[in-house]
């Protein structure tokens, strides 16, 4: 495993880490997360993504009550949680946001959840417009100083948003936002690689990615848009707007990139979802790339990526951006 620090932070983790969304509870009971975190961890991952929101809580259930079973020694880990959709099904004006209220109560939610005394890492979900940021930056700093967190930062927000958050930060002498989760693959690049490029230097922002398969559509599982059509992922609960999230205003275009894509990957015999994940890797500015799976198989099979990366040559790399833009 390859280890990588946490943007300007001392904190080292893995560049391929561990994630509980879509599978934790909806596909995976217990016996299978405990599988799939004694792989990742016999792997060398030792970051594990979570979210309050995840099932609704029973993610973080799952993976605290398998992390308390595997008896690993808490300071060889490092998990996350994240606060802003709440845990409730329902959830009532204080139990979603980023108001003190429900930071600080979400925060304690999930160190029972996940059995652990702080969270190595917490994200603020999405930007809250009606909390400001004053408000947010002290919620998080004064959990640090009570030990119940170790970093923040956040998910899906624009770069102005943290750069207002960290500006804050460092005039009032707070501790700021460390790091960002965004989306990133090979059809979905904005952020990492155009509007976050200043944060790097100045602020020091790491980045731990999800979505490195686009939903699914980069794992060449689906070589038409009626078999993407067709997988039971969008069926679970909550998820049923994955689907047209994915695939964005012109499914056919997509699939015809992604056709493209998967005959490079069929000329180079290595499968697309590792040549996905590998050119994730390639970028100095993700700190770590956090995968999904349902098998141990499949989690294998992606975790061995670190050993394939070589095979993106500069001309293979030329090959998939102009398999993108369809030349």
């Amino acid at each position: 495993m390859e280890y990588r620090n946490l943007g300007r932070s001392g904190l080292k983790v893995s560049a391929l880490s561990f994630g509980a969304w879509v599978t934790f509870d909806n596909q995976l009971k217990i016996n299978e997360v405990k599988d799939l975190i004694s792989c990742a961890f016999d792997h060398g991952v030792n970051f594990f993504d979570n979210a309050e929101s995840y099932a609704n809580g029973m993610a973080e259930e799952l993976m605290g009550r398998a992390f308390a079973e595997l008896g690993y020694r808490r300071d060889a880990w490092c998990i996350s949680s994240k606060v802003y959709f709440g845990s409730a099904k329902d959830p009532k004006p204080t139990q979603k946001g980023l108001s003190r209220k429900h930071i600080v109560d979400a925060c304690n939610q999930a160190l029972l959840r996940l059995k652990v005394d702080y969270l190595d890492l917490y994200f603020c979900h999405r930007p809250d417009s009606e909390v400001p940021i004053s408000e947010i930056c002290w919620t998080m700093h004064q959990l640090i100083m009570a030990g119940k967190v170790l970093y923040w930062g956040t998910s899906e927000w624009s770069a102005k948003e943290i750069l207002a958050a960290h500006e804050f930060a460092k005039q009032h002498g707070l501790i700021g936002p460390q790091m960002e989760q965004p989306q990133y693959n090979l059809l979905h690049r904005e952020k990492i690689e155009r509007e976050f490029l200043p944060l790097y230097e100045s602020i020091g922002l790491g980045t731990t990615i999800w979505s490195p398969l686009a939903s699914g559509i980069l794992s060449g599982k689906y070589r038409t848009l009626e078999a993407f059509g067709r997988t039971n992922r969008f069926a679970l609960p909550g998820l049923e707007w994955l689907q047209s999230f994915a695939m964005g205003d012109n499914p056919a275009q997509k699939f015809a990139q992604i056709e493209r894509l998967n005959k490079i990957a069929d000329a180079t015999g290595v499968p697309l979802a590792q040549l996905a994940i590998a050119w994730c890797l390639r970028n100095p500015n993700v700190s770590s790339v956090i995968l999904g799976a349902s098998s141990v198989a499949q989690l294998q099979q992606n975790l061995s990526v670190l050993q394939m990366r070589e095979k993106l040559s500069d001309v293979l790399l030329s090959d998939l951006e102009r398999a993108l833009i369809g030349l």
